[in-house]
């Protein structure tokens, strides 16, 4: 018996082996999880290739958030397979270049949109699409990178994720009600493909290992992976709307 033993689980946002949803969705598996995954666009087929290497019967669903029919095709798909979800997975996130890299003044509110549509809202567009199907209630788990702080270069992202904690109180407040929890997991620095798109990230590294107290490697997704599926579990049936830290302790350490 696994963490996640009988659960129907759908997972966005694996791209590669080396993005967080990747180890999330291998340390689901091997807690007993049924999965599927998403994929969309010209990310599509990435997802699909990385998918095999989870194992042969780890699907691919595809869902476009900028694509509001997708939630209804979603939602069949998922309804035709398992008939009830029992967690999801966001970690959905893109803004064009210019909302990053110091050039906060110079976006235009065409650029910031698309960062808030894709990064922030998608986390209400995933709700859209699993929740009438978590019969039995369940868990919505986000990805998150602390937005109390205004960090360097990360600019409109860091807007857009400051909506993303708000959207996940909000969610909390309304499916409460259902037995429903939404949660997000503040990841410290992860060497990712979503992180390489940031400039200035090596200098997240430094920061990072020199002030957690806990330490942290930038090559090691586990923790962020095993909190994300305890959080999908059954054991954390009190918790929600709250952001936990996986970040080493940086959160809490002044300079």
């Amino acid at each position: 018996m696994g963490l996640l033993t009988g659960k129907n689980i759908v997972l966005t946002g694996v791209l590669t082996k080396a993005s967080l949803a990747y180890a999330i969705a291998e340390t689901a598996l091997a807690e007993d999880a049924q999965i599927v995954l998403t994929g969309a666009g010209r990310g599509l087929q990435l997802t699909e290739r990385t998918a095999r290497k989870l194992g042969g019967s780890v699907d691919v669903i595809e869902f476009d958030v900028t694509d509001s029919s997708h939630v209804d095709i979603l939602r069949d798909e998922l309804d035709h397979r398992w008939g009830r979800v029992d967690g999801s997975l966001h970690s959905i996130g893109y803004a064009p270049e210019i909302c990053l890299g110091g050039n906060f003044m110079a976006a235009t509110w065409d650029d910031v949109k698309t960062a808030l549509e894709i990064s922030t809202y998608s986390l209400k567009m995933l709700a859209d699409a699993v929740v009438p199907l978590m019969t039995n209630g369940g868990s919505m788990v986000g990805l998150d990178f602390d937005a109390t702080r205004a960090w360097p270069s990360y600019d409109w992202m860091g807007v857009a994720k400051a909506g993303l904690e708000s959207t996940c109180r909000y969610l909390a407040r309304y499916l409460g009600p259902q037995n429903i929890r939404v949660n997000l997991v503040a990841a410290g620095p992860v060497k990712t493909m979503a992180a390489r798109s940031i400039p200035g990230f090596e200098n997240f590294e430094k920061t990072w290992s020199r002030r957690a107290p806990l330490g942290w490697d930038v090559k090691d997704a586990s923790a962020v992976a095993r909190t994300s599926v305890a959080l999908l579990s059954d054991w954390l049936p009190a918790t929600t709307g709250s952001i936990i830290h996986v970040d080493g302790g940086f959160h809490a350490i002044g300079a």
